[in-house]
């Protein structure tokens, strides 16, 4: 017969075992205010890598248009593991760029295509039909600058959603929200961008 052996008796108030660990969950970005937004690099996942780094993301922030406002309630930005069907997403507080695919090289659907047009143009990344979609050729400059101009403003978008609603809770006007103000700060920025972060 196996027994649990106990290393000390646990405490008993009224006759309840009390928990020996504290359960009071952490604080963390998700759960605390930020007096300002924190850049986290997690390890990029198999068959991904991190084309980013934390400097990228402070340079850039200092190029995007009323960045003080902005930034208000945003704990943080993660550069978050790679998933295969993802460029990034939102949380309250805190919005996430995925890892790119190690291949550089992607295959969008072709409505997947349609969604990311607009940037690969602007970006000149060649595409050609493939097989179940299109093949769009990024190199890890592109790549970085779609993470950049695409995904982190699409997600602020998400976030300035969220903010700029009554009860700051949720983003609520979707995701044609977020492309909207993803191509109308990409508009706004491209030249200093290029200054930055050079000619894709």
């Amino acid at each position: 017969m196996n027994r649990l052996n106990r290393k000390s008796t646990p405490k008993v108030v009224d006759g309840r075992i009390q928990m020996k660990n504290n359960w009071q969950e952490s604080q963390n970005y998700y759960n605390t205010a930020a007096p300002r937004p924190e850049v986290v690099r997690k390890r990029h996942g198999k068959g991904y890598r991190h084309l980013l780094f934390q400097k990228d993301i402070y340079d850039f922030i200092k190029i995007v248009p009323d960045w003080g406002k902005l930034s208000q309630g945003l704990n943080a930005i993660v550069l978050a593991p790679g998933e295969w069907d993802t460029f990034g997403y939102h949380a309250p507080g805190v919005v996430h760029i995925c890892a790119w695919d190690s291949e550089l090289w992607i295959t969008l659907t072709e409505s997947g295509f349609e969604r990311e047009r607009e940037i690969c143009e602007r970006l000149s990344v060649p595409v050609e039909p493939g097989a179940g979609g299109v093949l769009c050729k990024f190199t890890e400059s592109t790549a970085r600058a779609h993470q950049l101009l695409a995904t982190l403003l699409h997600e602020l978008g998400h976030h300035h959603d969220r903010m700029t609603t009554k009860s700051k809770v949720k983003a609520s006007r979707g995701e044609g929200y977020a492309e909207s103000y993803a191509t109308k700060y990409t508009n706004r920025i491209w030249e200093r961008y290029v200054e930055v972060f050079g000619l894709p």
